[in-house]
């Protein structure tokens, strides 16, 4: 799918820019929108025509059946009218002896005119066999019958039986879609008057042929519509004699395949039969007969009082028609494809001489478009007066002027940079010099703030500590001499006196780092040269003792060499502080990592680095910014301190705890130790 759009978006492309494709396409559409018009009404009249012509031929045969069953008739009563006038039949008629043997007689002679039943009906018998009133009905009904030449007539079983019983066995055609039989006789019949000496009627000749089954009459009219030819557009068309809606004679056959298998028994369609049985109307159209559609014509059959008892049907399948349709226009359209692509090639040959100069002007265009400023178009081949090639010639000077100013303006634009770097390359080394001079400022700035900071912070503390200590002391003195005075009667209220020890031991712990914050408690150590790394394995070793029962996995890589003044003792309680708060991040479970290495700015080797890494529950962007604030804890039972006293006790020397956390992921803090302690902070402080 991508390759057809493709595909499209490039040719789309092409015929919008290019201009070959374009003159091409301007040439052409007349051609192709001319040829398209022509095809389409010649299609529209092929339609139109062919399937006109369909018909009237339809209609055309089915006259032509109409006409052979009349022959047939006229045929027939001109057979029983010469057997009536035969010299044998005289003879014979005016010495009868015996009136069954006279009628055995006629019967025998109906091959001899190509009848299926012939009867000698004598006036007597009509008389003999009925009453007085069934006898003159009779002989009404055999001379309404003699006035007509001949004519079609529908016989019960036991009426067909009676003129001959032949007749009634080969009647007999079975309902393919209900099977049930149908015994009736569609025959064709005529009645002759049987005069004697005396111009007295003596009798009836009765004969006709049978149509039912009757596959030698339809075949003999289809090859006469339909004769055999050579041609490869032969039709082969079929004829039907229906009895109501039912096939009881006809060419139909079942399946194209299967020769000599006909539609007996089969019924016509629900809307012809309603056009031409109910309404008597003709059709001639299209049909579905028995499995495919035929181009059919259909006509009413009726007796001699006008009813309607039959159909007659010709027909042929309308596929060969179609077939030969398509043909048509498939070598039509193939034409028109050859007559376009013909053009096509012409006025592409008559053109190409336009074109590559074109082309040639259009490769120069693009050539300089990517930057190759040499390329020309130079000589394209044609006459020096012709419009292209004075537009090759302005367009080459065009170039060549414009090549000419772009170099000027590249001399112009070199000299100016070299005015511009001498005169700014004084500016930016006094610029450098400027920026370097405002940041250490603004680093001294900041130092100097957190250390008023944290001196004016650390005298508040050490007075609140000294306040809270001496009355914290009184209270345990209390406690413990109310425990002396009760005795054993201590142990009823052993479980208050237990909490305030422990609250008391918690103020303590307050105060204790309170008093540290401000350095003005505890015992404090030198600073002293020390090297970390001992540092740091010491702290790892207190805090995996402590933690055995925790479900916790210790990395540590120490490759930190550069020694640095700083406090041991206060560093193993700042290292031991983190890893803690790491091990509570994790909830006791998840591995730890301790690295150390030197820091290093630039080439030299300032001091070392300590890295404390863990996999706990990390820490908020708005946590982040207050954690060395004093009494900020998210911890149920912390102090808030020991974040605020660990960075206070590191800017003492000049270090710095830093820290990079990603929430659900983990934390890293980062110690940063210079190897020169700041003396002047440790003095004001």
């Amino acid at each position: 799918m991508r390759i057809n759009s493709y595909l499209v978006s490039r040719w789309r492309f092409r015929t919008q820019t290019m201009v070959r494709y374009r003159l091409l396409f301007l040439t052409s559409a007349p051609i192709v929108l001319t040829l398209i018009a022509m095809f389409a009404i010649t299609a529209y009249w092929s339609i139109h025509y062919t399937w006109q012509s369909a018909l009237v031929d339809v209609g055309e045969r089915l006259n032509i059946v109409t006409d052979k069953l009349d022959s047939l008739q006229h045929e027939q009563h001109e057979h029983l009218q010469a057997f009536s006038e035969s010299y044998e039949f005289r003879t014979r008629l005016s010495h009868i002896q015996s009136a069954q043997e006279f009628d055995e007689w006629v019967k025998r002679q109906n091959t001899r005119y190509q009848l299926d039943f012939l009867r000698w009906i004598p006036i007597q018998s009509l008389s003999d066999v009925n009453d007085g009133d069934n006898a003159r009905a009779a002989t009404r009904q055999y001379q309404a019958m003699a006035s007509y030449q001949s004519f079609f007539d529908v016989l019960k079983r036991e009426d067909a039986f009676a003129l001959e019983p032949q007749i009634a066995e080969h009647s007999e055609v079975r309902h393919q879609s209900t099977q049930m039989l149908e015994t009736r006789s569609l025959v064709s019949r005529s009645v002759v008057v049987i005069f004697d000496d005396s111009s007295q009627v003596v009798g009836y000749l009765d004969g006709g042929v049978l149509l039912n089954n009757n596959f030698e009459l339809v075949d003999g009219i289809r090859d006469t519509i339909y004769p055999e030819t050579s041609l490869a557009r032969h039709v082969k068309g079929t004829v039907t004699i229906f009895l109501e809606d039912l096939r009881v004679a006809t060419n139909v056959p079942i399946e194209a395949s299967y020769q000599g298998r006909r539609a007996i028994g089969t019924v016509v369609s629900e809307e012809v039969r309603q056009r031409v049985l109910e309404q008597g109307q003709r059709w001639i159209d299209k049909a579905y007969v028995y499995d495919t559609w035929y181009i059919a014509g259909y006509d009413a059959l009726r007796d001699r009082d006008n009813n309607i008892i039959g159909i007659t049907y010709t027909g042929y399948r309308a596929w060969p028609l179609l077939k030969t349709y398509l043909t048509n226009v498939g070598e039509v359209t193939a034409i028109i494809v050859a007559i376009l692509l013909l053009s096509g090639f012409i006025v592409y040959r008559g053109a190409r001489g336009l074109f590559k100069p074109i082309e040639q002007i259009h490769r120069v265009v693009k050539m300089v478009q990517l930057g190759k400023d040499e390329e020309r178009i130079g000589d394209i081949g044609l006459d020096s007066q012709h419009e292209l090639s004075q537009l090759a010639r302005q367009f080459d000077n065009m170039l060549n002027q414009l090549q000419y100013r772009n170099e000027q303006i590249q001399e112009a634009a070199h000299e100016l940079e070299a005015k511009v770097a001498s005169r700014t390359a004084s500016l930016k080394d006094k610029t450098e010099q400027l920026e370097l001079h405002i940041h250490l400022l603004n680093q001294t700035k900041d130092k100097l703030i957190v250390n008023e900071k944290l001196a004016a912070l650390g005298e508040l503390t050490a007075g609140i500590a000294h306040e809270i200590n001496n009355p914290t002391a009184v209270i345990l003195g209390n406690v413990e001499l109310l425990k002396f005075e009760l005795g054993d009667d201590v142990s009823a209220v052993e479980e208050e006196v237990d909490a305030i020890l422990v609250q008391i031991d918690r103020i303590r712990n307050i105060t204790r780092s309170l008093l540290q914050y401000s350095r003005q408690g505890g015992v404090q150590d030198e600073v002293t040269w020390q090297h970390v790394n001992p540092i740091v394995d010491e702290s790892v070793t207190l805090v995996r003792t402590g933690s055995k029962k925790r479900d916790v996995e210790f990395y540590v890589d120490l490759h930190a060499k550069t020694p640095v003044e700083i406090n041991r003792h206060q560093l193993l309680q700042i290292l031991v502080n983190l890893q803690m708060n790491a091990i509570h991040a994790m909830q006791g479970k998840g591995r730890l990592t301790v690295l150390s290495e030197d820091w290093i700015e630039g080439s030299e080797k300032i001091g070392a680095l300590i890295h404390i890494i863990d996999e706990g529950c990390g820490i908020s962007d708005a946590n982040l910014k207050r954690i060395f604030d004093p009494f900020f804890t998210t911890k149920r039972d912390g102090t808030g301190l020991g974040l605020s006293v660990s960075q206070s006790i590191l800017s003492q020397t000049g270090g710095e705890i830093k820290v990079k956390s990603e929430l659900g992921k983990g934390s890293q803090f980062t110690l940063y130790l210079p190897n020169k302690t700041d003396h002047h902070l440790l003095v004001s402080s």
